[in-house]
């Protein structure tokens, strides 16, 4: 029987980010789900913190040069890779110059949200999938997790619906207490629009917010995981109301058993 694929799309993996709830399970999630008897591919930003010496990251010259445009601007899509040993698993780390070479990973010296990680999360998550089709690796399920990557399910489900690779793929987003309040540019749902996605697809992106990220996710994935014990009590009203399958939190001892159980009962729907 053919190993089943999950996609993971973190904010954040330690070692390269330190010590956090994402970043751990960045870490080891992976490695368990491999161990567990599935194929894994793991994605996540190359902020300007993550020291490239030390990590021994690389270009990949073949799955780079590809440009995005976010906001009728073209930005470069630059792939590099790097290895974790002691879990035989590799991280592929989306990069760009204009959205990712800061000292900070999302607020600036005064610990403000920058103005554009609007933009940042949308060419983080399109640059994730125009490099899995790229490697030509189809995955039965993405997970993503927090707000920052909860863009790629609509583009899973309406921009790459008809490509081969994506087109059977289930998508699980992982909901987490990452709260802020500084609002997004109010035409944050042009930036989402193209040819495949409608105004009537992202109407709930008016409100142009952290909120309205995971509102969108929560609307096209196909299962829910509460990754903190508490979160916003909006989005949790969401989610109950979403009638979608919801896998409640986990502690560090059984989170992986638990979202691998989570996941083949997401494929067998």
């Amino acid at each position: 029987m053919e190993k089943k694929k999950v996609l993971f799309v973190f904010e954040e993996i330690t070692p390269y980010l330190p010590e956090s709830e994402k970043s751990i399970i960045g870490r080891y999630l992976p490695q368990g789900i491999q161990e567990r008897g599935k194929e894994i591919r793991t994605f996540m930003p190359r902020y300007g913190c993550v020291n490239e010496r030390r990590n021994q990251l690389h270009e990949v010259i073949r799955l780079s040069g590809m440009n995005l445009v976010i906001n009728d601007t073209d930005h470069p899509l630059i792939i590099k890779v790097a290895s974790i040993q002691a879990a035989r698993m590799q991280v592929y780390f989306i990069d760009n110059d204009d959205y990712f070479h800061r000292k900070f990973v999302m607020t600036d010296d005064d610990g403000n949200p920058f103005d554009d990680n609007d933009e940042r999360a949308i060419f983080f998550g399109r640059g994730v999938l125009e490099t899995a089709i790229k490697l030509r690796w189809a995955p039965d399920l993405v997970h993503c997790h927090g707000w920052f990557s909860a863009i790629v399910p609509i583009l899973i489900k309406r921009t790459f619906a008809d490509d081969p690779l994506f087109q059977d793929a289930k998508v699980v987003i992982s909901v987490y207490n990452d709260t802020f309040d500084k609002p997004f540019d109010e035409i944050l749902p042009e930036k989402v629009q193209n040819d495949e996605i409608t105004p009537d697809d992202v109407t709930i992106l008016k409100e142009a917010s952290y909120k309205s990220f995971y509102k969108l996710a929560i609307q096209y994935c196909d299962g829910i995981v509460l990754g903190s014990d508490r979160i916003d009590k909006e989005i949790e009203e969401c989610i109950a109301k979403s009638g979608k399958p919801v896998l409640s939190y986990q502690t560090e001892e059984t989170y992986i058993e638990a979202y691998n159980d989570f996941y083949d009962k997401i494929l067998n729907q």
